[in-house]
């Protein structure tokens, strides 16, 4: 089961990657399309690492000598996984919202793939919990340093050349008040997930429940 987990983890590493090219190659089609403002999408950033850590996860499960993730390793894998389920729900609710408001906006395979697919994947494959590692409550604080950061950047790069990523980053969309509303939900978004990964990662793994059944049945 172990081995299996890990060739599935690496094929989606693959998808991911196949998913992330199509998507440029989408993107190029649009005359206002710019690379450099591409690359800064935080659903790229996200999605790009968790390649690396789908790889790196799945390798490390095919070790025999490794059972677990390192507690650094495992803190990274589970705040990747929250930037990306977050990445998922923050685009989710974009398409919802414009079609609400009779504004259509096209969602191509790779785009699905990127923030749907994937990030469900990734909360079946750390519920499941084959090599999952244990969480540390630390990780919740930590999950918001990079967001904090690229948040900053964003709106200093933004206030420079004229373009933001997501609507609710742009002064000339929202007030004041509506951008504190739309960044404090988004921290306690990924407070949140990371919290209940950090739960989650305290419940018995597939491979252990299984393993207990299993000696409750033989007795």
């Amino acid at each position: 089961m172990r081995r299996a987990a890990a060739l599935v983890r690496l094929a989606v590493a693959v998808v991911a990657v196949v998913a992330l090219v199509f998507d440029v190659e989408y993107t190029l089609g649009f005359s206002t399309f710019s690379t450099v403002n591409y690359f800064l999408y935080f659903t790229f950033q996200s999605n790009a690492v968790n390649v690396l850590v789908l790889a790196a996860s799945g390798l490390a499960m095919l070790r025999p000598s490794r059972r677990r993730l390192s507690a650094w390793a495992g803190g990274i894998r589970g705040i990747v996984t929250t930037y990306v389920i977050v990445s998922g729900i923050v685009f989710g609710t974009i398409v919802t919202q414009a079609s609400s408001h009779q504004y259509r906006i096209e969602v191509p395979l790779s785009s699905q793939v990127l923030h749907f697919w994937i990030p469900g994947y990734l909360i079946l494959d750390w519920i499941v919990g084959i090599g999952r590692p244990r969480l540390l409550w630390r990780t919740v604080p930590i999950s918001l340093g990079f967001p904090i950061v690229w948040g900053v950047f964003t709106l200093i790069r933004g206030s420079i050349v004229g373009w933001y990523p997501y609507f609710f980053l742009d002064p000339g969309q929202v007030t004041p008040p509506e951008f504190v509303f739309y960044a404090g939900i988004a921290l306690a978004l990924f407070a949140g997930i990371t919290a209940l990964l950090a739960w989650i990662s305290r419940l018995p793994s597939a491979p252990e429940w299984r393993s207990g059944w299993r000696r409750r049945r033989g007795r």
